[in-house]
């Protein structure tokens, strides 16, 4: 799972959206790239909202309780699986020796007053099932409050990161454009990506299309569990996000940021977990340079998109 960051840049509904500064900032930034078009992709986003939430205050002004949301995320980048991201119950009881308050997890404080939403990846057909029957038969519960779309982004290369860049569009309640969307994507060296998946089978093995491990070791690459710690995940995200921050400024923009958010690194922790507890360590070479596909990759990406997406819901 790489380390990213999205920026989100609003525009005026009669107004042009950035996407074309954007690109231009990003070819005078970086003169000795070739910043040509690698690809395309597409993102959408639907969001569900409580009913319950929605409802005039009653006539004892008794404060009406947290809106509970279900938001659903489908990027073409990481076509084996769609997110489903949920707000937890408002009543659920804490865990024991653990305080409401105070961070998440090492990388991210939790600043945010609503209940703590949980991450679900579900396979594409499963993904649009689900919508549907929380849409019709679940309708007296939960309410459709908005769709987005970026239907035609724009995929660029430039040095160890990769950027994807598009517009943002609203299909649902009405038609209008939202802004751009900016995904910076670090593609360098990554202690994150080389900690193995689990398979099918109970072994562990390389994540497809890890960008952060040498598969042109002829002899492959041997990685011990104990070599990496929780700690080093924190100081990897920490790390790389100064590094997308300083790619960020380079353009010059104004945007809402989302990288250090709270959950994100909690699925690469899970991993990390998971592989000590087997005791198991991995050969990594060329013959298994295509990996397993991780179910939960790109969940921190997919939390970030849904953080900026943010509007008045």
């Amino acid at each position: 799972m790489p380390i990213t960051g999205v920026y989100f840049i609003p525009s005026n509904p009669n107004s042009s959206t950035a996407l074309s500064t954007v690109t231009e900032r990003l070819r005078a930034a970086f003169p000795d790239e070739d910043i040509a078009p690698i690809g395309r992709w597409a993102l959408e986003q639907k969001l569900l909202r409580d009913t319950l939430g929605l409802l005039p205050a009653s006539s004892t002004n008794k404060k009406p309780p947290n809106p509970r949301y279900m938001q659903f995320l489908s990027l073409s980048h990481y076509p084996t699986h769609g997110f489903i991201y949920t707000s937890e119950p408002a009543d659920k009881p804490p865990a024991p020796n653990q305080t409401p308050t105070g961070p998440v997890n090492g990388i991210a404080p939790d600043h945010s007053p609503a209940p703590p939403m949980v991450m679900t990846t579900i396979p594409p057909a499963s993904y649009g099932t689900l919508f549907q029957h929380f849409t019709y038969a679940c309708q007296p519960f939960w309410s459709h409050r908005f769709t987005l779309a970026v239907p035609n982004g724009v995929v660029y290369d430039v040095g160890d990161f990769r950027v994807r860049l598009g517009d943002v569009r609203q299909t649902v309640p009405t038609a209008r454009v939202r802004g751009t969307l900016v995904e910076i994507e670090w593609r360098g060296p990554s202690v994150v990506e080389a900690i193995p998946v689990a398979r099918e089978d109970g072994s562990f093995g390389s994540v497809a299309g890890a960008g952060g491990i040498d598969l042109e070791a002829d002899s492959g690459i041997d990685i011990s569990a104990a070599d990496i710690e929780e700690s080093d995940i924190d100081a990897e995200y920490t790390a790389t996000a100064s590094l997308i921050r300083e790619f960020w400024a380079r353009l010059g923009m104004e945007g809402r940021e989302a990288i250090l958010i709270p959950g994100v690194g909690s699925e690469v922790k899970e991993r990390l977990r998971r592989w000590k507890k087997a005791g198991s360590r991995t050969d990594i070479g060329r013959d298994d340079a295509e990996g397993e596909p991780d179910p939960w990759s790109g969940a921190d990406v997919a939390r970030q998109f849904m953080e900026v997406l943010r509007f008045n819901r």
